[in-house]
């Protein structure tokens, strides 16, 4: 019997340190129909039907190419952002000219070698990331330092292998990749 009373007052101990600490913490709490609720504030969830077994491997590739293609996105960014803030130091349109040539053959001595090994599908991933990235379409980045001719060429080029430099990352439609990036913490 002592047992029993033991437990009983170390379980209702409990309950009340439980309590005091819940209330300093600011836990809030609600009342429904006479039953006191804890009440928390979660963060979003991704709710979704059940994957088929291809649809569970077609996420898997996805989330491998996501990985595999942002770090280029933020890099092209950033370098965007760089050559952005040095362009406009620059006073001649020779000198702007000069400089976007030289940041160019950097840019292919550092990652040409790492990009020819992307596949298609990579590079469609790599192009609506840089899109997220930098707000500019690869057609508009492009056209804006290379010119029309230019941009209309790869465009061109790039369209017999399925891709479209005008396409825009949309985080409604690419909710997976905007999900792939969340929980791989990849920003």
């Amino acid at each position: 019997m002592q047992t029993y009373i033991r437990l009983f007052l170390m379980v209702l101990f409990g309950a009340m340190v439980t309590r005091l600490t819940a209330q300093e913490k600011g836990v809030n709490w609600i009342v429904i129909d006479g039953d006191t609720i804890d009440s928390k504030t979660m963060d979003p969830v991704l709710v979704s039907a059940g994957m088929n077994e291809e649809g569970r491997k077609a996420y898997q590739r996805l989330k491998k190419r996501v990985k595999r293609v942002m770090p280029y996105a933020k890099m092209a960014a950033y370098k965007m952002r760089v050559m952005e803030d040095n362009l406009a130091l620059k006073k001649s349109r020779k000198d702007r000219k000069r400089y976007v040539k030289e940041c160019e053959e950097s840019l292919k001595q550092m990652y040409m070698g790492q990009l020819k090994d992307l596949s298609i599908d990579d590079g469609k991933i790599l192009m609506k990331l840089i899109h997220r990235e930098t707000g500019k379409t690869t057609w508009e980045i492009m056209k804006n330092y290379r010119g029309g001719a230019e941009a209309f060429f790869w465009q061109a080029f790039g369209a017999v292998y399925g891709h479209d430099m005008k396409v825009e990352f949309d985080p409604v439609t690419d909710f997976q990749i905007e999900n792939i990036i969340r929980i791989e913490k990849l920003e």
